[in-house]
């Protein structure tokens, strides 16, 4: 987290963006999972 701004730079430009997208996407997925599992706990 503490690179984000660098990290969203690079994604912007490199041709490694479809990476970047998805790894954002699995990580959306994974906050959004663990959260509904702290929540029904």
């Amino acid at each position: 987290m503490m690179h984000s701004n660098e990290g969203m730079h690079m994604m912007s430009g490199l041709p490694f963006s479809l990476m970047g997208w998805a790894f954002l996407l699995l990580m959306t997925l994974g906050i959004a999972a663990l959260l509904k599992y702290l929540f029904t706990k």
